[in-house]
C-alpha cells in the first residue's frame, strides 16, 4: 500500500511539474510573479526564524547572567559558612556553587553556538533577500521586455500590408482609400466643373437668342 501511495504520489508530482513547465512556456511573467511571491513567503518565514531565535538566545543570556549571580552569591555564602565552621551549610552551599558552576558553563557553550547559528542564518536571510531584489528587477525588465515586444508586434500587425485581422486597419489600407478618396473628390470636382461650363453656355446661348 506504502508503495501504491509513493508511486501516485510521484506520478501526481510529475505531473504537476509538467503542467508548471508548460504554464511557464505559456507565461514566463505570471510564473516568474508566482516566484517572487514563493520567495517573499519563504524570507518571511526565515526573518521570524531569526526573530525567534534571537529572542532565545537573549533568554539564555538573562538565564546565564542569574546563574553567575547565584554561583557568587553561593560561592560569598559558602566561605562564610566555612569561616564560622557550619558544616551543614558549607555541604549545601559547595552543591550550589557547582550546581550554578555547571549550569553557567552549559548555558555559555549554548550561547556561543545559537550565536554561531544565528550569524549564518542572518548571513542566509540577508542573501535571501538580495535574491528576492534581483528577482525583482529581473521581474521589471521581462516586463519591459514584453510590453517592447507587445508594442513592436502592434505596430507590425497595424504597418504590415498583410494583416491577417482583419479588424485592424493597416496604414497601406488607409493610404489606398485616402488615395481612392481623394480620387473619387477630385472626379466628383471634374463633372461638377464641367456641369457648371456646361450650363454657362446654355445660358449665355439662351441670352444670345432673346436678346435677337
Amino acid at each position: 500500500m506504502t508503495t501504491l501511495w509513493k508511486r501516485f504520489k510521484y506520478a501526481f508530482e510529475a505531473d504537476l511539474h509538467t503542467v508548471f513547465d508548460r504554464k511557464e512556456q505559456k507565461n514566463p511573467i505570471a510564473m516568474l510573479n508566482q516566484y517572487i511571491r514563493e520567495a517573499e513567503k519563504q524570507t518571511e518565514q526565515t526573518g521570524k526564524w531569526i526573530e525567534r531565535q534571537t529572542q532565545l538566545k537573549v533568554q539564555l543570556e538573562k538565564e546565564l547572567q542569574e546563574a553567575k549571580e547565584m554561583h557568587a552569591k553561593r560561592s560569598t555564602q559558602a566561605d562564610l559558612a566555612n569561616q564560622q565552621s557550619e558544616i551543614d551549610l558549607i555541604s549545601f552551599a559547595q552543591a550550589e556553587v557547582s550546581a550554578y558552576a555547571n549550569r553557567a558553563e552549559v548555558l555559555q557553550n549554548s550561547i556561543s553556538r545559537k550565536t554561531e547559528e544565528l550569524f549564518n542564518l542572518e548571513q542566509k536571510y540577508e542573501e535571501m533577500k538580495h535574491k528576492v531584489k534581483d528577482m525583482k528587477v529581473r521581474q521589471l525588465q521581462l516586463m519591459g521586455k514584453e510590453n517592447i515586444t507587445r508594442a513592436h508586434h502592434q505596430i507590425d500587425r497595424v504597418l504590415s500590408s498583410q494583416n491577417p485581422d482583419k479588424h485592424i486597419i493597416t496604414f497601406d489600407e488607409m493610404e489606398k482609400y485616402i488615395e481612392n478618396l481623394g480620387q473619387h473628390i477630385e472626379k466628383q470636382h471634374d463633372v461638377s466643373s464641367m456641369e457648371r461650363r456646361l450650363e454657362m453656355l446654355e445660358k449665355n446661348e439662351t441670352q444670345k437668342q432673346e436678346t435677337v
